[in-house]
């Protein structure tokens, strides 16, 4: 009996302990960058993102009504309240992915939303993330990106006001109206040319297949590429020459890479981009192989050789990403919502709109 009295209480404290462990992983902090269907689209599905909560900070009024907020007769501001683990993303990594979403130039709104309540700021919880928080805008100001002063206020969080039940996974439930809402809103096409790619919300997860999956998947070119770091042959592969509307995704995994928009005629043989699709997607890593220094191109979650990237591309980026057809699989416009990457299907709005 006390045997069992002793395994029980021993759990429990353990068991208590883990919790707590667990419990100390997460932290919260409070972000407005306009729009909150917009904010939480991009931001809820970073790796580390626990929860990701639309919702209202920083007015006079007592439990406020997304009416009240929107005639700005409540002083509050949209928010997204995000709770993140700070081991997988940190906060100064997480305050890089609002940087990119919102113009923080403008003081009276953000894009075509204007008015008190659709500024920008970073509302935080503690004086460390104060001190984080001044360090990334000090950032934001010196790296020239802006040619306006930087708008964006950092405040001490207040009382958070959870959003009506209907705005919280907005882009989820009412995908059509949001994709266009975001499309004419202009966001996305300021941070392709402020950031170089526009982030897009992600509804799908991306896994590595093991590698008896892998060789059962692949042709033995794309295995030799993708595992082994192999290269094509120019001139001899899928899509160097490709000139169809579409995205190009990892073969292993499906991940969003490139773009159609941003593929150029370099005539190396290879297919060729200014830049990603998704830069979040795409790992740049340091190879000194073969008696050359150059920089390789990797899928994040596939971990896939894709090719390598060189400084003599054409404008806007004057970059060229030299990939290889083997590491790629191509969606064609048409064929993105059936194959579920109805997200990107904004970019070729986008993309129409500024042509």
């Amino acid at each position: 009996m006390k045997k069992n009295l002793l395994s029980a209480l021993c759990f429990l404290v353990t068991g208590t302990i883990f919790m707590q462990v667990q419990a100390a992983k997460t932290e919260v902090t409070t972000l407005a960058g306009g729009c909150f269907w917009c904010t939480e689209s991009s931001l809820q599905p970073i790796p580390g993102v626990k929860s990701a909560v639309s919702g209202y900070m920083g007015g006079h009024t007592k439990n406020p009504t997304y009416k009240e907020v929107c005639a700005g007769k409540s002083g509050h501001i949209e928010v997204l309240q995000v709770t993140f683990d700070p081991d997988v993303i940190s906060f100064p990594k997480l305050l890089e992915k609002f940087w990119v979403l919102i113009d923080p130039t403008d003081g009276e709104g953000s894009f075509f939303d204007k008015g008190h309540q659709y500024t920008s700021a970073i509302f935080y919880h503690n004086e460390k993330q104060k001190e984080l928080a001044e360090a990334s805008m000090e950032a934001i100001k010196k790296s020239g990106r802006f040619d306006k002063p930087i708008a964006t206020v950092i405040r001490p969080a207040e009382k958070f006001y959870k959003a009506e039940e209907y705005h919280q996974d907005y882009f989820l439930k009412n995908p059509n109206h949001y994709n266009r809402y975001r499309v004419g809103s202009g966001r996305d096409r300021m941070s392709a040319r402020v950031w170089g790619s526009a982030p897009f919300a992600e509804t799908k997860t991306f896994t590595k297949p093991d590698e008896k999956v892998l060789k059962e998947k692949l042709s033995k070119i794309q295995f030799e590429v993708t595992q082994n770091d192999g290269t094509e042959r120019p001139f001899k592969n899928e899509y160097w020459d490709n000139k169809k509307d579409g995205i190009y995704v990892d073969i292993t995994t499906g991940e969003p890479l490139f773009s159609s928009y941003d593929k150029f005629k370099s005539g190396t043989g290879w297919p060729s981009f200014t830049r990603p699709i998704q830069a979040t997607h795409v790992v740049e890593k340091s190879d000194s192989t073969h008696g050359m220094t150059r920089i390789e191109v990797r899928s994040k979650f596939g971990d896939s050789h894709l090719g390598h990237l060189f400084p003599d591309g054409p404008k806007p980026t004057g970059l060229r990403y030299c990939i290889n057809s083997a590491s790629l699989k191509f969606i064609p416009k048409e064929m993105l919502e059936k194959e579920g990457y109805s997200a990107y299907k904004q970019h070729f709005e986008q993309e129409k709109s500024d042509h």
